[in-house]
């Protein structure tokens, strides 16, 4: 017999299954409106081909929360914080589009009115396995069966009907057969007048009553988790499930079998205070170890803050005690979306140095960046920040624990990092996204023990940074050219030293986990920890060595126009952790350094490195080739 896996490909069509990802069927989008005809929404998702919803809201004043989908058509709205029927907006979505949409000039206010403050878009495409949507008129028959075409069970369901007031019905699998509303904090309730007491199938769910009055009209979104996606189709990309609340700021540890971009947790009972549905992702903002950017789907309120939720490679953890989401004893329904998973192909869809611009994102990237490091030219500390930790900041020319930075750490951008309002050519930052065989960030707790860390890096990691978020102690540094027990210090020009067990537990990484040892600097009970992972990927990344020879080589990264990024350090003497980019020149004869281990301003118009189509090229300076020594090195094409 077929396994579900090949059923819901051939189900499918292009629309599931293997060479799909999670950016190629789901989207949290962050736009500024403008009031104007024509705003592009590019959010990378085929709505034209394939249908699917959008649902948008503004994030910083009270306003709807809006759903417009493919089967209805981009200028018929329905709002989940309101029982109202559908709405005709002619200005709303004015085009689906083969990679996202296009709104209108919006005078409602709620997609894209200019006096409102930034929107955030949450895109669902229909994918086998993952999102269908279905319309149907009722006809009063209790127990009517609606087909659809999910290809497996649906796990989460929501009904509306259009042409009337009435409640948003959902059905989860964490419920039973009951229902619970969108549009409401209520607790769940028996669901013989919404499904007939009966759960979906893979092929129709059933409706009664509410969910079927006779004449009226109604929309159906259905989620599911059983599609398999990824470079090899086998991968899941959806979470559809419950958990128990204990009530500590310890919570419970959700696992999901991945890390997620996107969290809906609503409270099942009316046990406790807050019962609200909340939504959380990480373009606003899941801090680890900081506040989390919440919006409630049942309310028209801005978005507010708490500190509720940590990430892991493998979920995530509540860390609150508050009744939204850990009242003790209670159970919680929840829905997680996997985070980007593809593979990049160029350098630039990934990296990226720039000057700081006056208009925000003041450092402009492009891409949505997950790790920036910036300075001064003229001299400065080399601040670290990341999308994991938010606006906190760790220097890497110094071992201090991490501090609170301003706007330039801001990280609520599609294109880049940062809400200062000035220009300057004296500002750099280099930019990174997290990316599978590229990079991957983990945070993680302190145990004192020696233990194993989970990673997406989906490579075995030849580079890594560690660093303790809480005290004062070095950036453990690890290269796979010496190995697990002889490791550096970033902040630091000493040579690498033998370690023993300290750091690495004398133990290499894995493509799947990093071996965590026992001392204070990378374990210590109760503190918290960041590590950066890198890999060499084929045409976008090198992590390697050389010896050098002192009269000047090559160094192959099998690379066709070069490297426009170097980080270099000499592992065998006291030498400085050198970065060289093509922003600020790698040029024949003349190079600019700086150097993450201190403050001082670059070294300019030096002969180090040089350029080379295959990567770059050392000279006979001792700081890139000193004679004899061993050179480790990451650049990046």
């Amino acid at each position: 017999m077929p396994s579900n896996k090949k059923l819901l490909q051939a189900a499918a069509g292009s629309a599931g299954g293997e060479g799909l990802y999670p950016e190629d069927v789901f989207s949290t989008f962050l736009y500024t409106p403008t009031g104007n005809a024509g705003l592009a929404i590019n959010n990378g998702l085929d709505l034209s081909g394939e249908g699917g919803l959008v649902w948008s809201k503004c994030r910083g004043v009270g306003r709807s929360h809006n759903f417009i989908d493919t089967n209805r058509g981009g200028t018929k709205v329905i709002k989940s914080n309101s029982t109202s029927g559908e709405t005709t907006n002619a200005n709303a979505i004015t085009a689906f589009n083969s990679n996202g949409y296009t709104l209108g000039a919006d005078t409602s206010g709620d997609l894209n009115y200019a006096s409102n403050t930034p929107m955030c878009s949450w895109s669902f495409r229909k994918a086998a396995g993952f999102c269908d949507i279905v319309t149907y008129t009722g006809n009063g028959v209790a127990g009517r069966n609606i087909s659809h075409a999910l290809g497996s069970s649906p796990k989460m369901m929501i009904v509306k009907r259009t042409d009337n007031t009435s409640s948003w019905w959902t059905w989860h699998v964490g419920i039973g057969t009951n229902y619970i509303n969108l549009n409401s904090s209520n607790p769940q309730a028996g669901g013989g007048i919404v499904w007939n007491n009966t759960a979906p199938t893979s092929t129709v769910f059933t409706v009664a009553d509410d969910a079927n009055t006779n004449g009226g009209t109604f929309v159906a979104y259905l989620f599911g988790q059983d599609a398999s996606f990824g470079e090899n189709g086998d991968e899941q990309i959806c979470k559809i499930d419950s958990y128990t609340g204990n009530g500590n700021n310890t919570g419970p540890i959700i696992n999901c079998g991945f890390e997620p971009q996107w969290i809906l947790v609503k409270k099942t009972s009316s046990t406790g205070g807050n019962k609200s549905w909340i939504i959380v992702d990480v373009m606003r903002g899941i801090v680890t170890g900081g506040d989390d950017a919440f919006l409630t789907p049942n309310e028209s309120s801005a978005e507010f803050d708490f500190n509720a939720f940590s990430l892991t490679a493998t979920g995530f953890q509540v860390i609150t005690s508050n009744d939204y989401v850990n009242t003790n004893g209670v159970s919680y329904i929840y829905m997680a979306i996997r985070r980007p998973m593809k593979v990049p192909e160029a350098g630039t869809e990934v990296f990226s140095t720039v000057f700081r611009t006056a208009t925000a994102p003041t450092f402009y990237t492009g891409f949505v960046t997950d790790m920036q490091i910036y300075t001064y030219l003229n001299g400065f500390q080399k601040s670290l920040t990341d999308r994991l930790r938010g606006q906190q900041e760790l220097l890497t020319n110094v071992n201090n624990a991490e501090s609170a930075t301003g706007t330039q750490a801001t990280y609520d951008w599609m294109t880049g990092v940062g809400d200062q309002d000035s220009a300057s050519s004296n500002t750099i930052a280099w930019n990174f996204k997290r990316a599978p065989k590229f990079m991957d960030v983990i945070a993680y707790s302190g145990t004192n023990s020696a233990h194993t860390e989970v990673h997406n890096l989906n490579a075995v990691p030849q580079l890594m940074f560690v660093k303790d978020r809480d005290a004062a102690n070095s950036w453990v540094a690890y290269s796979a050219a010496t190995g697990p027990s002889i490791c550096g210090f970033l902040n630091s020009t000493s040579d690498f030293f033998n370690v023993g067990t300290a750091y690495f537990n004398s133990t290499n990484p894995t493509s799947s986990v990093v071996t965590i040892g026992s001392n204070g600097s990378v374990n210590a009970s109760g503190r918290n920890y960041i590590a950066y992972l890198f890999a060499t990927l084929e045409g976008v990344s090198k992590v390697g060595s050389y010896e050098g020879n002192g009269s000047g080589q090559n160094i192959d990264c099998g690379f066709s126009n070069g490297a426009r990024f170097v980080l270099l350090k000499d592992v065998d003497d006291s030498a400085h952790w050198n970065v060289y980019d093509t922003t600020r020149g790698i040029s024949t004869g003349t190079s600019y350094q700086l150097s993450l281990n201190n403050s001082d301003a670059q070294s300019g118009a030096t002969d180090q490195i040089e350029p080379y189509s295959g990567g770059f090229k050392v000279k006979t300076n001792a700081g890139t080739n000193a004679s004899g020594h061993t050179f480790i090195f990451l650049a990046i094409a």
